[in-house]
């Protein structure tokens, strides 16, 4: 029988998945870290491991992230070398969507304003901007980026979208590589960040990006908290070139109860809700990769190192 161990600092989540694999793949044998069965595991499921968690496993053959991203692995400098792979869930796509369809909206129709003047009980309408004048942008272009930038361009939204390398979207006007990012960020009313976090991407969204944007920009970021330079953001508010900010990851989650992002002007926290695989949608992943790993079949999903995703 394939042992499948689950690796991750949330008690809630580890009983959550272990309840979808008694659903979806009652074939495993599924265990937690303090069970002696983990040492014949040869798969890992993980968010977050503990630090030297991926070590302890001598039977181990497969790293699996439970979500999109992979970068929370890197938190365990042990792991070992053996393909790692995530999961890719097409409900998340559209709660991905709705969620930044919803931020777009909120800055669009000024909605952060007239919050913002209810406190003061005071009345004021702002002239009402048709979408096709105001410009989004969105850094990132696989699955998620492509979808949400296809989504607002069928809303009428002026969208341009940039990527590492070529795409080619309807409606949307894709940039790539270095050479191009300027101009994609020109005059943008709006920027949505959904990149993988890689060397080249971390504190990506700072100073030198907002000085692009139109004043009075807003930004939303989807991806990772390490694209984020907090301080550069800070100021980007205080001067007025950024209206708002719409985070909705951190380098380190749960947010503290005194971290300054929660009272700072234009900054609205979520956490870490934009959207997430199901569990069940997790465990189906994880056991299909399981039986393709043990019978020598490629394994979907699976990340390319050299990239980071």
């Amino acid at each position: 029988m394939t042992t499948v161990v689950l690796l991750a600092a949330d008690t809630t989540l580890l009983a959550q998945l272990q309840a979808a694999f008694a659903r979806q793949a009652p074939e495993l044998r599924v265990v937690l870290a303090d069970d002696p069965a983990a040492l014949h595991a040869q798969v890992a499921a993980c968010w977050h491991p503990p630090a030297h968690s991926l070590e302890r496993l001598p039977a181990l053959q497969l790293v699996h992230s439970v979500a999109a991203g992979v970068d929370h692995l890197h938190s365990d400098s042990s792991r070992p070398d053996v393909p790692v792979c995530r999961v890719v869930d097409p409900d998340h796509r559209r709660g991905m969507t709705e969620y930044v369809r919803w931020a777009v909206l909120h800055f669009h129709r000024d909605f952060d304003r007239v919050t913002a003047q209810q406190r003061e009980n005071r009345w004021q309408r702002h002239p009402q901007r048709p979408a096709g004048q105001f410009k989004v942008g969105v850094m990132g272009l696989g699955s998620l980026g492509a979808a949400i930038a296809d989504d607002l361009a069928n809303a009428s939204y002026a969208v341009r979208g940039w990527a590492r390398s070529a795409r080619q979207l309807p409606g949307v006007g894709c940039h790539h590589g270095d050479d191009q990012f300027d101009g994609f960020l020109d005059g943008l009313d709006m920027l949505i960040n959904l990149l993988p976090l890689t060397d080249a991407t971390r504190g990506i969204l700072c100073s030198r990006t907002f000085a692009a944007l139109a004043p009075g920009a807003a930004i939303v970021n989807g991806g990772r908290g390490q694209h984020l330079r907090i301080d550069d953001l800070e100021q980007a508010l205080v001067s007025g070139q950024l209206r708002g900010a719409v985070l909705d990851v951190f380098e380190h989650e749960p947010l503290s109860a005194d971290d300054r992002l929660w009272q700072m002007p234009g900054v609205i926290v979520t956490p870490h809700m934009a959207s997430a695989a199901s569990h069940d949608c997790i465990a189906r992943q994880v056991a299909e990769n399981a039986r393709r790993l043990l019978s020598g079949e490629p394994l979907n999903n699976l990340v390319d190192p050299t990239l980071g995703y």
